[in-house]
């Protein structure tokens, strides 16, 4: 089998090549599934830096999420048949014509979804539940302000907000991005952050500002965030896409009375493993109704691997890139 692997942590993906192995046989309780699409996410990207919290031992397959067809079945594994359709992951492996992953890891791929569209489902759209619904606790009605509206994270965050009834305020820099987004998902209102974007949002929240702001940007939309959120407001930290980690004075969330709010949507599910399993039903129930509904910007085969992702990391993208490995 083909497979990307990281051989060394370098800039510039200096490390990564295609290689071919022996197709992995599963153990006990895991699965070989052949690999139909695997989305790219940021922290894929980092790993091949060495930059992401999780630094799998060197060579690795990166590759944190993937669908595709089950192949095989480890000892003791029951839940799944040869041909089953399955999506999830691991910590490493989906950038590969074949992985091995834990069978727990695994669900059956909604009917609804493509293999490229549910491979798009899980980081992104459970980050925007643990977001939305568990630390800001939105209600329908409210005004969720999203930045970095057209990457994965942000566009997931848009659809989300927008099935929870909220009134979605969709931001980038891009007006070919919003423009893709508005004809996609309707939200509420557009707003390009260039030059400033305080009182555009506080003039379609009618002076009050955002009940919730979701930031996976960080720098100077950060700063001027702060600016337009609503009292009683909640501003969700999801990431630094911008580079530049902000600060904030205290007496800002003090005088204006708001909550400053980390997510992480991984860490939140183990610390608490009970709301975990629930926040994972509830983001896969609503794909297998059809109420989501994610958006693959392009699907590339395994060869192209480094054209998928410059894609990401040069923000071209208006929801997800994703490896074919059997194209």
């Amino acid at each position: 089998m083909r497979a990307l692997v990281v051989d060394c942590l370098a800039p510039d993906y200096a490390g990564c090549s295609i290689r071919e192995f022996e197709i992995p046989e599963p153990g006990a309780g895991e699965v070989r599934v052949k690999v139909r699409a695997a989305s790219v996410n940021f922290p894929d990207l980092l790993m091949t830096r060495g930059e992401y919290q999780h630094k799998p031992p060197l060579p690795f397959i990166p590759g944190l999420e993937m669908a595709g067809e089950v192949e095989a079945l480890g000892e003791g594994v029951t839940r799944f048949k040869v041909g089953d359709a399955v999506v999830g992951g691991a910590r490493v492996g989906g950038f590969s014509e074949f992985a091995v992953t834990p069978a727990a890891g695994l669900r059956l791929k909604p009917e609804a979804l493509s293999f490229a569209e549910a491979a798009s489902v899980g980081t992104a759209y459970l980050t925007a539940y643990v977001s939305l619904v568990r630390r800001a606790r939105v209600e329908p009605g409210e005004w969720v302000l999203v930045h970095g509206a057209a990457g994965g994270v942000g566009l997931a965050c848009v659809d989300l907000a927008r099935v929870l009834g909220c009134r979605v305020i969709a931001a980038s820099a891009s007006d070919e991005k919003l423009a893709a987004i508005q004809e996609i998902y309707a939200p509420d209102a557009l707003v390009n952050v260039t030059g400033g974007f305080r009182e555009r949002v506080k003039a379609i929240t009618g002076g009050r500002g955002a009940d919730v702001i979701y930031d996976p940007v960080g720098g100077d939309v950060f700063d001027e965030s702060v600016r337009c959120i609503a009292f009683d407001g909640r501003l969700l930290i999801v990431g630094f896409t911008s580079g530049r980690i902000p600060t904030v004075s205290v007496n800002m969330p003090l005088i204006k009375g708001f909550s400053v709010m980390g997510v992480r949507a991984g860490e939140y599910g183990r610390q608490f493993p009970d709301k975990g399993r629930e926040n994972l039903a509830a983001v896969w129930d609503l794909a297998a109704a059809g109420k989501l509904k994610p958006r693959v910007h392009a699907e590339l085969p395994l060869s192209d691997w480094r054209e998928a992702f410059d894609l990401l990391a040069d923000r071209k993208v208006v929801g997800k890139a994703v490896i074919r490995p059997d194209l």
